[in-house]
């Protein structure tokens, strides 16, 4: 594991370090773990309290909490640090360009040489694959697929036909994009297929989680935005657009055709219904059922989803039942009502 001063990790934070410039830290650990040498987080009065009685020799501060012995590292935000400072301890695999022998690669693909194609991966007709470009083992890629650079692909990962990938995109292991969308027109007493023959375009910057799917649109494309997180377990229908920015959690359903704007966050195993439009900077908590527009800016729960002001209003309201029940039947015996 590569190791730091204190002043080299504050110098790539814009930091100011409080303590020991020269301390050498060759790990970062949770406050619980850490052993002397490493570095820790504090990013509340709570944290730091575990850290500062911890074993660590270093602590990530945003606050103006005293050193007590330890070697502080004041930053702007602590949890934006971690994520900086964490690649540096744990960097990430590094992959050699090249085409790995049991690879397939159709001869009409284009591979950048900066790529990285490995084992028992498939390249089809017409691809175009990016420079930096990490095909991990046993990735499928359709005919006429783009991906853009420094695209990381993780094992068994399948892109159907003209999927298109922008660059910095990670997709993780068994996630397919750009199935069949689950069109039918019901015709003569059974379910005949309407043909899905659009492509899923997805921008820079995104990430997608295991086990997710995405279908592609049955005309046109479903589109995903720049810089937008998706996680596990995610089912993204035909001709869906997502915004950039947004933040979908795990078991969410988007049925086909919605549109979401931008930096929107739907929580986890939230459903939303066809042929809808979800605003900007909306937030859907877990297990919302939404089967209306949404306007801008506003927070919905609940199944069916509503305003949250007006859901959380009903459910106090159901607490009280129980209460409002027993002075009802009470008022009702002495008034004869009931024996």
């Amino acid at each position: 594991m590569p190791t730091f001063t204190a002043a080299q990790i504050a110098e790539r934070l814009d930091a100011q370090v409080v303590g020991d410039p020269d301390l050498v830290l060759h790990g970062f650990a949770p406050a619980d773990s850490a052993r002397p040498g490493d570095l820790t987080f504090a990013e509340n009065e709570s944290y730091y309290a575990r850290a500062r009685q911890s074993l660590a020799s270093a602590i990530l501060v945003a606050e103006n909490f005293p050193a007590d012995g330890k070697t502080l590292i004041r930053v702007a935000s602590a949890r934006v640090a971690f994520a900086q400072i964490l690649p540096l301890f744990f960097p990430e695999a590094h992959f050699a360009p090249g085409i790995h022998p049991s690879a397939v690669v159709a001869p009409s693909a284009h591979i950048d040489p900066a790529a990285h194609v490995g084992p028992h991966c498939y390249v089809g007709e017409r691809c175009r694959i990016g420079p930096g470009v990490v095909l991990i083992t046993h990735v499928a890629v359709g005919d006429d697929c783009t991906i853009g650079e420094d695209s990381r692909l993780f094992p068994h990962v399948t892109l159907y036909q003209r999927t298109s990938l922008g660059r910095r995109v990670r997709i993780h292991a068994g996630t397919v994009i750009g199935a069949d969308g689950f069109g039918y027109v019901f015709d003569n007493g059974e379910h005949r297929k309407v043909p899905q023959v659009g492509q899923v375009i997805i921008h820079d910057d995104v990430e997608i989680g295991a086990n997710t799917t995405i279908d592609r649109a049955a005309l046109g494309a479903t589109v995903i935005g720049r810089g937008t997180k998706i996680d596990n377990l995610v089912q993204i229908a035909h001709n869906v657009t997502l915004g950039e920015h947004c933040i979908i959690v795990a078991q969410v359903g988007i049925a086909g055709s919605t549109k979401i704007g931008n930096f929107v966050t739907v929580a986890g195993q939230a459903g939303i219904a066809g042929h809808l439009r979800i605003g900007d900077k909306v937030t859907l908590a877990a297990q919302s059922g939404v089967m209306h527009h949404i306007p801008e800016g506003q927070k919905w729960m609940g199944s069916p989803a509503q305003p949250d002001r007006v859901n959380k209003r009903q459910l106090l309201a159901i607490e009280r039942l129980p209460d409002l029940l027993r002075r009802v039947h009470e008022l009702e015996r002495r008034l004869g009502d009931r024996p």
